[in-house]
């Protein structure tokens, strides 16, 4: 019979970061991923770290974990190699309109100033707001250092069939003890494991294309987002869509994120389309995420479209929990108990 301190279920950026913290507290842990580790949502993710200023007690999480970044992403580097795409190029958010969106936290930019700062968006263009704290980080190379630094510690086509506060069993029969069970399993964590749980599926399909930068920022406008990396990759999202839990990627929402992408930077037409992908976005019923306690099981979920972006802050608050210690404050507003279920 195999016994940790900590079993956690699911191998998404969430899991294995968490299980990176609980390992540096001193923690015997294992990571049950039932595919292999980011397969799902983390790897359609676009990795823009963007807090959104509105509601208030989201913005005190998403903007403490905004800080938490910058050392963490250095510190996955340092210990190996791998480079995660961590920079802080700025966003701008343009109105074709001249709506002034205060609720941005940015600063307003008549059309000029915009296109003084990126020339390449189009040029009906009547003004943006500036975020220029936003940040981007390539989240499969997030994942590629955290598996790195795990190791054995997280096992592929390892799938859960049954947890309790206890332990879990895992499809083949093999029952794995453990101290405590963190679900982490993104929006699949109600469907098979926790039905009770109110995380539903939110499909959302990304592109990424490969040539000469459209950009310097993240240009955003409305539901859409054009990410330039540094690697000569640019990531165009995201589809909102009810779809279950399909995960196909199709030729209608390819042509909807193009057309959204060009019109807003031409440039993009440019660019040769490397791959079409979509993922499930793990939704709560107020799109806040849940992080704590219930029902036994440590839950560490229902991120929405804000996964990387509270990936450090969640980690550091499953550690603290695991080893009974207080998780950072900004976390309270967001224990599942919070629902009644």
């Amino acid at each position: 019979m195999e016994r940790y301190d900590a079993a956690i279920v699911g191998g998404g950026i969430i899991g294995l970061a968490s299980a990176w913290r609980a390992m540096q507290r001193g923690l015997r842990v294992c990571v049950l991923e039932r595919e292999r580790p980011g397969c799902g949502a983390t790897s359609v993710a676009a990795g823009v770290l963007a807090p959104d200023p509105e509601p208030p007690a989201f913005a005190a999480l998403a903007y403490r974990s905004a800080e938490l970044w910058p050392s963490f992403a250095d510190e996955l580097r340092a210990e190996t190699g791998v480079d995660t795409g961590y920079t802080r190029c700025g966003s701008l958010f343009l109105s074709f309109d001249g709506t002034r969106d205060e609720m941005l936290g940015g600063e307003w930019l008549e059309a000029d100033e915009c296109r003084a700062l990126e020339p390449g968006i189009a040029a009906d263009c009547l003004g943006g707001v500036h975020v220029p704290q936003d940040a981007q980080v390539d989240p499969r190379r997030v994942v590629a250092a955290l598996t790195t630094l795990l190791g054995d510690v997280v096992r592929v086509n390892a799938d859960v069939v049954e947890l309790d506060s206890g332990g879990v069993v895992l499809a083949d029969g093999t029952r794995i003890d453990a101290e405590r069970v963190v679900l982490a399993a993104g929006a699949w964590s109600s469907r098979r494991l926790a039905k009770r749980l109110p995380i539903v599926p939110v499909k959302g399909q990304t592109l990424r294309l490969r040539g000469p930068l459209p950009a310097t920022r993240i240009i955003c406008a409305e539901h859409l987002f054009v990410v330039p990396r540094a690697s000569g990759e640019t990531v165009i999202g995201a589809t909102i869509e009810d779809a279950g839990f399909d995960t196909t990627a199709t030729e209608e929402a390819t042509e909807l994120l193009l057309g959204q992408a060009r019109r807003a930077v031409p440039a993009v037409d440019e660019l040769e389309l490397v791959e079409a992908v979509a993922g499930l976005r793990p939704g709560t019923p107020d799109d806040g995420p849940l992080i704590g306690e219930w029902e036994g099981l440590l839950v560490a979920g229902g991120h929405y479209r804000n996964g990387i972006l509270l990936a450090p802050v969640t980690a550091d608050a499953v550690a603290a929990l695991l080893v009974g210690e207080e998780p950072p404050p900004e976390t309270a507003p967001f224990d599942p108990r919070r629902f009644d279920l």
